[in-house]
């Protein structure tokens, strides 16, 4: 796996000598924030070598790299799944890249259903903690020279970016819950049974991404924020479907884009 992120990264380097400070992974319906952010090279998915193309609905497939907040950023417009067949490995393959380029924090979105019945639908949840039920990315030989066989996951999500982010919600006025996330497979969205499983095992929010991503960076030492916009609320008579959760998405986009923007601002 190093050469093919060295190779990667070399191919990107390539391409542009933009050199990144911040990551960002947008979820389903997400992909908005880009329009915010002064672009100074694109690449497509498909172009990369070694990078898996996206082939979800609502997820442009680009690596994008420019300015948001007066900081160099580079997002991931679209980010891969275990349910669309990729190895754990291969979804997490971009944001071993991503640090290889000079980020040193990773930003991390997604859609999600709410499982704590104190949530309404269009919610943003600042991510506390999470439960992954997908193939942990880890699993297989270590390769030392991206971080330690048995990585410490106590703060996976960092509490100075967390105490920042409601700093700046309180400043700007935007609503935040607080929450567990709960990473399963997919691609079926969730059984009543299912939601209330995830409600009694610690969960606020239930999706089908993220968690995997967010342990690779913790295991190279990358400070991680995370939000998920609550596209529907699972412990309710409400159906879900794809469609409903990008426009969803969508709708929360330019308060989490906010968020997002005062943050690495301030970093």
């Amino acid at each position: 796996m190093l050469e093919q992120i060295r190779s990667t990264v070399s191919y990107i380097r390539s391409r542009t000598d933009f050199v990144p400070e911040v990551g960002i992974i947008l979820g389903t319906g997400l992909g908005g924030l880009v329009e915010n952010i002064d672009v100074k090279a694109a690449i497509d998915y498909k172009d990369i070598p070694n990078f898996p193309v996206s082939t979800v609905e609502g997820h442009q497939g680009r690596l994008i790299f420019g300015v948001l907040g007066g900081r160099k950023v580079v997002a991931m417009q679209g980010r891969f799944h275990f349910y669309e067949g990729y190895t754990p490995q291969q979804v997490v393959f971009p944001v071993r890249v991503m640090k290889f380029l000079g980020i040193g924090c990773l930003f991390v979105s997604n859609a999600s259903g709410g499982v704590n019945p104190g949530y309404h639908t269009g919610d943003l949840m600042v991510i506390t903690d999470h439960i992954n039920l997908i193939p942990n990315p880890l699993i297989g030989p270590n390769i030392a020279e991206l971080g330690p066989r048995f990585p410490d996951m106590h703060d996976a999500y960092d509490p100075a970016l967390i105490a920042k982010a409601d700093a700046i919600a309180a400043q700007e006025g935007i609503a935040l819950q607080h929450g567990c996330y709960v990473g399963g497979t997919g691609p079926t969205y969730e059984t009543q049974s299912e939601y209330g499983y995830f409600r009694a095992i610690g969960g606020d929010a239930v999706g089908m991404s993220t968690t995997p991503e967010v342990i690779a960076a913790r295991h190279m030492g990358l400070p991680v924020f995370g939000v998920s916009v609550i596209t529907n609320v699972g412990l309710s008579e409400e159906k879900s479907s794809h469609e409903e959760v990008q426009a969803e998405g969508v709708k929360a986009a330019k308060r989490m884009t906010k968020l997002f923007i005062e943050m690495i601002k301030n970093l």
